[in-house]
């Protein structure tokens, strides 16, 4: 109990420091598509980090538009490494964060700003952890060599980060600890929820190719293209299986072209959503069965429309393994000791776990605990509020994730 106590102390005197550093980065504008804001934050992360012994690499994203990537190294004394991963990137453009006026505000325990809670706060957390363990566990620290990765493209599709992590990872690393925000289940909730489990993500474009024809004078000789897509994506809804957790969602839906002409093409874009392989194979195999010959048909001589479906990319799902249960009960046996039940979460939204699970034991949801994400808005009413992350969520958590450390260094 005197051990605790004392941590609990030490990190609350770190307390101010780490939201200063979240404050800085928070009033730097890092949507995914303004890599000069991306690589300002990368370059204030290597240099908050530099103190503690870390080294930078900036590695530029494969897409041309996009930031740089940061790995920041610091060598040990053995052959032992932890991966730590967050994001330099939000989905905020500066135009949104200007015309909501969005931007850091503390209200309360509530810290409102763009990356508070996704996942500027986790890069903070993750600081106040590693400076705790050089000060308070320094034969630890020493010993094993941190690997931490930031991606500058978490928000979108970025597969190349998980190349790269995967190609500086050694064969003595012990785990990959993801700092996206910490779950509960409800709001009212001090239970953290560590996420074992995320569902995978395809992204799939139908495109339907009918016949053009004079929608007054020659109606008959047309295959409508628009029709053939509204029964199309009607089946591609009907995929959704909530029992197996099998999700499809029709996101966007374009076509024809003048309303005196029957539509001779169409398009409708969207994704699925599945937490394990099997179930996610099996809901690409009953999508790519739409493709083919279509329903709808010219009156006038049988010509039919034809259905082609692309996907478009794919991240493969993180399903519950031993590898994840095994650093759940680090976290959890670490809660035990600071009196904090730990609970387990299985949550579908993508994270750069989804690129490290099956290389090595992966965790996630390491970071403090906020709500609203990806949104900027606020109503008089109380109806919208932007995204935020509690103050007081930082210090407890940062226990959790440094006695959890410790219980994953043999």
């Amino acid at each position: 109990m005197h051990r605790s106590a004392s941590l609990l102390d030490q990190l609350d005197r770190r307390l101010p420091a780490t939201l200063d550093f979240l404050r800085e980065m928070v009033g730097i504008n890092s949507y995914t598509g303004n890599p000069t804001g991306v690589n300002r934050v990368g370059e204030l992360t290597a240099a908050a980090f530099a103190p503690l012994g870390f080294q930078a690499e900036f590695v530029q994203a494969n897409h041309p538009q996009w930031g740089r990537h940061l790995v920041l190294t610091r060598q040990g004394a053995t052959d032992r490494s932890i991966a730590m991963v967050s994001h330099l990137d939000t989905v905020f453009p500066p135009e949104e964060e200007e015309r909501n006026d969005f931007r850091w505000r503390q209200e309360g325990d509530r810290i409102y700003g763009p990356g508070t809670h996704d996942i500027k706060g986790g890069t903070a957390l993750m600081r106040l952890v590693l400076e705790t363990l050089r000060d308070q566990f320094p034969t630890a620290y020493d010993a094993v060599t941190w690997r931490l990765f930031l991606n500058a493209a978490e928000e979108t599709f970025s597969p190349d980060f998980g190349d790269l992590c995967r190609a500086r990872l050694g064969a003595g690393s012990l785990g990959a600890l993801v700092f996206e925000a910490e779950g509960r289940a409800h709001t009212a909730s001090t239970t953290p929820r560590l996420v074992v489990a995320r569902k995978g993500r395809a992204a799939w474009c139908v495109r339907v190719d009918g016949r053009a024809a004079h929608a007054g004078g020659n109606h008959a000789q047309g295959a409508n293209a628009i029709v053939q897509l509204a029964e199309t994506v009607r089946r591609i809804a009907s995929l959704t299986d909530y029992s197996k957790a099998l999700t499809f969602n029709v996101g966007r839906v374009t076509g024809g072209s003048t309303l005196n002409r029957v539509p001779h093409e169409a398009l409708a874009e969207g994704e699925f959503r599945a937490f394990t392989p099997e179930t996610f194979a099996a809901g690409r195999s009953a999508l790519m069965s739409l493709a083919g010959q279509g329903d709808v048909r010219s009156p006038a001589d049988g010509h039919a429309c034809r259905v082609a479906i692309e996907i478009v990319s794919e991240s493969r799902p993180w399903p519950r393994n031993p590898g994840t249960d095994r650093l759940l009960g680090l976290w959890q046996q670490a809660g035990a000791d600071l009196g904090i039940t730990v609970e387990p979460e299985e949550r579908g939204g993508l994270s750069d776990g989804n690129l490290l699970w099956d290389h090595l034991p992966t965790i996630d949801g390491l970071g403090p605990y906020g709500e609203h994400d990806h949104c900027s808005e606020r109503s008089a009413d109380g109806s919208k509020t932007p995204e935020y992350v509690l103050a007081s969520s930082f210090v407890p958590k940062a226990a959790l994730n440094v006695m959890g450390i410790l219980r994953l260094i043999p």
